[in-house]
């Protein structure tokens, strides 16, 4: 073995430690807690063997599970291939996992009122301009038009613009006796939104705010931490551009989450988006594809114009070893959609940029599946404890 190759493999604490971001959707506890992730192996070769023990072999969410140690585990650099050995938790270690779950619970360990059944997807950039927000809010309103209920955490906190593009207004409203927010809601085809913004708490859109790095990290650990989301099948949250303080404290507060990078066809904006990507790498999350804005302009002739130049995307994704989820070109009806509060893809026939964007959606609802909740892990669980519950009885 190479010196190089040595030199690129995760350590097994590496794997162990993105194996957090996995989390048993009705456990709401990540693997690692639990006691399920038993261990890991790394080879020379960049083959890492994981060993999982499920509650019961046939559990319906091993498949879930499996997709995602695996998705996790071979996004970290020199990694060839996951081999995941299956075992199967003793009675006691199933009580055990379920007591911890308890625990957890009773001591509000999840660090945020995001629901473990909720797919989490950061929309990231490595600069500003590139068209992230855009790219937000015509994914999330796709997704609610296809019939699902779709949060947005609008996390830009200095450049919030989310409620304008969504065309929702409005004070965001506590519940009575709860210290607790309730998003703004707005039905979208068959589907709900439900939307959190700095732009619902302030007087006026062009209010500048000047804060700094803890006191903006505070306000979006509010967001996630007091707000009462629903039962949300994704939660795309519109992240600040580059690598800061609010950055980080999102990615340590959400390990389920993945990433999503937006970049332009240029040079300049590709690199600085490396970094980005290397900040949600160094936090353990996987970074699930590339999405190139602005990639062209198409005339109404159909000539094709490469004004950002070309090729950004695609270098992007071969450098990060992710695909490219999709190009967007420069389209007029995406700007008017957002200064109108209609997102492009709702409107028909609206051009290729809409239609860029809802393939780019259905790219989303492949590479992130949403978790189907037909498990039993609960169910077993409970039994198991009560089963131990009656042998430590009988046995006194």
């Amino acid at each position: 073995m190479s010196d190089t190759l040595a030199a690129l493999l995760p350590s097994v604490e590496d794997v162990m430690g993105v194996l957090r971001g996995v989390i048993d959707p009705e456990l709401g506890s990540d693997i690692v807690t639990l006691g399920m992730a038993r261990g890991a192996t790394v080879n020379h070769d960049g083959l890492v063997e994981v060993k999982v023990a499920l509650t019961t072999s046939g559990c319906p969410l091993r498949a879930q599970i499996q997709r995602d140690v695996r998705s996790r585990v071979g996004n970290l650099p020199g990694v060839t291939k996951v081999k995941i050995h299956w075992g199967e938790l003793t009675q006691q270690e199933k009580a055990a996992a379920m007591a911890k779950a308890r625990f957890n619970v009773s001591q509000n360990a999840p660090d945020t009122a995001v629901p473990a059944t909720t797919k989490v997807v950061m929309v990231a950039s490595g600069k500003g301009g590139v068209g992230k927000s855009s790219i937000t809010v015509n994914l999330a309103a796709e997704l609610a038009r296809r019939g699902m209920r779709i949060g947005v955490l609008d996390a830009d906190i200095w450049g919030y613009s989310v409620p304008r593009m969504l065309g929702i207004e409005g004070r965001l409203s506590g519940v009575e006796g709860e210290k607790k927010i309730v998003p703004n809601e707005k039905q979208m085809g068959d589907g709900v939104l439900e939307v959190v913004s700095m732009g619902f708490l302030v007087d006026k859109e062009e209010t500048a705010l000047m804060w700094r790095g803890l006191i903006l990290n505070r306000a979006v650990q509010h967001f996630l931490e007091d707000v009462r989301w629903g039962q949300l099948d994704y939660l795309l949250i519109d992240m600040p551009p580059g690598t800061g303080d609010v950055q980080m404290g999102i990615a340590k507060m959400l390990p389920q989450a993945e990433m999503v990078v937006v970049t332009t066809p240029a040079r300049s904006a590709q690199k600085v988006a490396t970094r980005v990507a290397s900040m949600g790498r160094s936090n353990y999350l996987r970074i699930a594809g590339v999405i190139e804005n602005m990639s062209e302009f198409v005339d109404p002739q159909g000539n094709s114009y490469a004004i950002f130049g070309s090729g950004g995307g695609q270098e992007l994704a071969d450098e990060l070893g992710v695909p490219l989820w999709g190009q967007v070109p420069i389209d007029s009806s995406v700007a008017t959609g957002g200064d109108e509060g209609s997102p492009a893809v709702l409107e028909p026939g609206s051009g290729p940029a809409a239609a860029a964007l809802r393939a780019i959606t259905s790219c989303l609802l492949e590479e992130i599946p949403k978790i189907d909740m037909a498990g039993c892990t609960a169910r077993i669980l409970e039994a198991a404890n009560e089963a131990l519950a009656s042998l430590t009885i009988s046995s006194s």
